[in-house]
């Protein structure tokens, strides 16, 4: 089919598209309309985690069909309790409530975060963020983002969120009062340009939220799941958040996002959280298989091993030709360039003949690299060898 054949006149504008319909895809490579291919290293923006239409999500999503799609979330399910099992099994938390996107979850975490501060902490309401930080487009989300900007697209904004400097603790205490209830976070600031909080950081977060009894509350939508090569990315500081958010990637690229606490903070009442499509046992079941698979014996030492030969591949490349390194960790990473070429080379990746490649330029002087978690060792290094071509053409 043409692409001029599509209706695409009907769909409303939200930004700026190329020409191409993406029809089908497998692992790490997709193909449009016409046949051709791409190495997908954006895999939906860290939502496959496993790759195009993975088998064992396939058959949790066919076998699942047959059986039961949706109850109402005012009854339990199978699949939804069992992956609310396996995720308190593998977590340090108690409790799970599903949802379908991050936003979603984020929306979720703040309130209860704000009810806890109603029932325990005399009313507090106030969660500190950070500059640069990503949480969701939603208007209470985009207000406790960091976002440059976003304080004015819908103002007014939802108030009660004032902004800290990720890996500066001093910039997080002098904004501690008697409002405050929490303190969010993103581990790894995915859309601020794959900038991680370092160990230090998180621990002495740890130790400040505890001195002042705020609850710490950690957003894993772009960092969870394996892509940090841990299942989760709290795990790398060693720390126990009370409350975490996934999504992406929980899903495997069906809509699932999760929200857990510790057993003492999950404090809703009935009529205060829900959602109609809300752990429906469709999604819990994709989430189910994805999870397993994760969780599976040295699957996650592979991502940790493929997240270390990317690391390296970048960093010759960076030497080579005179950029700023790289950073990140496991496989969510990013190049450092030394101009603000990001967007043209994304542009260009995806124009090649005859296969293109697929990037994303977080920020103008970066390039970001959410490849699958299953990605293979040669899949790295022919977007190297691609993405060397590229820069040989500027």
């Amino acid at each position: 089919m043409n692409f001029n054949e599509y209706p695409i006149e009907s769909l409303m504008y939200i930004t700026n598209r190329p020409e191409i319909v993406f029809t089908h895809g497998k692992g790490s490579w997709l193909y449009d309309n016409t046949g051709k291919r791409y190495l997908d290293f954006i895999q939906g923006w860290a939502v496959n985690s496993l790759g195009h239409c993975n088998d064992g999500m396939i058959e949790a999503l066919n076998t699942q069909a047959k059986l039961l799609l949706n109850p109402s979330p005012a009854f339990y399910n199978e699949p939804m309790a069992k992956l609310a099992g396996l995720l308190t099994q593998h977590s340090c938390f108690d409790k799970v409530f599903f949802a379908n996107s991050g936003a979603e979850a984020n929306e979720g975490a703040i309130k209860l975060a704000r009810k806890w501060g109603k029932k325990f902490k005399d009313g507090a309401f106030e969660i500190i963020t950070f500059d640069h930080s990503f949480h969701g487009r939603t208007i209470a989300t985009m207000s406790a983002s960091g976002k440059p900007g976003w304080d004015t697209i819908y103002a007014p904004q939802v108030p009660g969120f004032p902004k800290a400097d990720l890996n500066d603790i001093a910039s997080v205490e002098k904004l501690i009062n008697a409002k405050t209830v929490a303190v969010m976070l993103e581990p790894i600031q995915g859309e601020g340009g794959v900038i991680p909080a370092t160990k230090e950081f998180m621990q002495q977060l740890r130790e400040l939220t505890k001195k002042h009894n705020l609850l710490l509350i950690v957003d894993e939508v772009q960092s969870g799941c394996g892509r940090a090569g841990t299942l989760f990315a709290y795990e790398l500081s060693g720390i126990e958040p009370d409350i975490m958010t996934l999504g992406k990637g929980i899903g495997g690229g069906v809509p699932l996002a999760a929200l857990l606490s510790k057993a003492e903070v999950a404090v809703f009442e009935a009529g205060d959280q829900g959602g109609t499509y809300n752990g429906n046992p469709l999604m819990t079941a994709v989430g189910y298989s994805v999870i397993s698979q994760l969780t599976a014996p040295g699957f996650l030492e592979g991502v940790r091993a493929r997240g270390e030969y990317l690391r390296s591949k970048l960093l010759e490349l960076s030497a080579e030709r005179g950029f700023k390194g790289e950073r990140g960790e496991g496989l969510l990473r990013a190049l450092l360039l030394d101009n603000d070429n990001g967007p043209l080379i994304v542009e260009k990746a995806r124009d090649m003949q005859p296969d293109g490649l697929l990037l994303n330029a977080a920020r103008p002087n970066l390039l970001r690299f959410m490849p699958a978690l299953n990605v293979t060792n040669e899949e790295i290094d022919q977007m190297m060898t691609m993405l060397r071509s590229i820069l040989d053409s500027l």
